[in-house]
């Protein structure tokens, strides 16, 4: 072999490697219009914002569980795999928005302790859906993503009720992105 082929060969054998080697994708929820307006509507109002967080995702959750009822075939396969990826991507980005919440020390305990009661509810009806191999790997996702929600839910809330307990003069404040609330001059 010649060095060009050498150096070709090489770069071809490179390019296939990264192909291999590229960071899984990581998909987004998939909302409807009026569900992006509304999760903007209370962008500046945390705890409403999780209320509707929580209803999409019991939302998906349910249709889901519908699924599981019908006979088996290639369409079901599909729906519940796609069902249960938008699942995990709504769960994932429910989880960022605690997380961004959580440290403005936005008063959320009320619809924490909801998200906390309906988490645990999603992770059952995860846990209930007989795995197959055509949704068997978005179904373990799903679930570890349920139980990341609702350990956070859990440990947020904890923590919430004990910052609250000790800082009785914040309860209730919203404490949205600070780059909405600015007022202009």
């Amino acid at each position: 072999m010649t060095p060009t082929r050498i150096s070709l060969f090489a770069a071809f054998l490179m390019l296939v490697s990264c192909a291999y080697l590229r960071p899984q994708h990581i998909s987004t929820a998939k909302l409807s219009e009026a569900e992006i307006e509304e999760i903007r509507e209370n962008g500046v109002f945390p705890d409403l914002r999780i209320k509707s967080y929580t209803k999409f995702v019991e939302q998906r959750a349910m249709h889901i569980k519908s699924l599981t009822g019908r006979p088996k075939s290639a369409q079901r396969v599909l729906q519940l795999d796609s069902g249960l990826q938008d699942l995990t991507a709504l769960m994932d980005e429910l989880g960022s928005n605690l997380d961004q919440y959580s440290d403005r020390h936005a008063d959320l305990r009320k619809s924490l302790k909801e998200l906390s009661e309906a988490s645990s509810r999603w992770v059952k009806i995860l846990r209930s859906l007989p795995g197959e191999s055509g949704f068997d790997v978005s179904r373990k996702e799903a679930i570890e993503s349920g139980e990341e929600l609702a350990d956070q839910a859990s440990r947020l809330l904890k923590e919430q009720t004990e910052y609250f307990a000790t800082h009785k003069e914040e309860k209730g404040q919203e404490r949205g992105d600070p780059a909405l609330e600015a007022k202009p001059q």
